[in-house]
């Protein structure tokens, strides 16, 4: 076995969920206008791959295409948002039926999917 120096993990840049080839505009509708996340510019060497890029606070969430895509049903980002109640309400208003979880004791949490599938955390900050 090779001895190695210690190294840390100094966090999470990003999260990348897949989607189908042509899914921009209804990523742009659900993460940006339902859950409030600022676009970013993707980086012109990649453009031309297709997807949406986010900022999640300091981490970024990436929209990317994936084919051929499933969604991802277990495996999941946990969101952390300032108004639940708000978040919530605009998730079924747009008909993302949000799920309720109350597993954890003390953390207000709900689960729904993205227009693709894939499953997100909310929960309050």
């Amino acid at each position: 076995m090779v001895d190695l120096l210690p190294v840390a993990v100094l966090g999470v840049d990003h999260v990348q969920l897949a989607a189908p080839r042509g899914c921009e505009a209804a990523a742009r509708a659900f993460y940006g206008d339902v859950l409030g996340m600022r676009e970013l510019p993707k980086p012109e060497a990649i453009r031309h791959r297709g997807g949406v890029w986010f900022s999640a606070g300091a981490q970024e969430l990436h929209v990317g295409v994936e084919e051929p895509f499933a969604p991802a049903r277990k495996a999941h980002p946990g969101l952390v948002v300032d108004d639940f109640d708000e978040v919530r309400a605009r998730l079924a208003e747009a008909g993302h039926q949000p799920e309720d979880d109350a597993k954890i004791e003390g953390v207000r949490r709900l689960f729904v999917h993205d227009p693709f599938g894939n499953r997100l955390e909310v929960r309050q900050g």
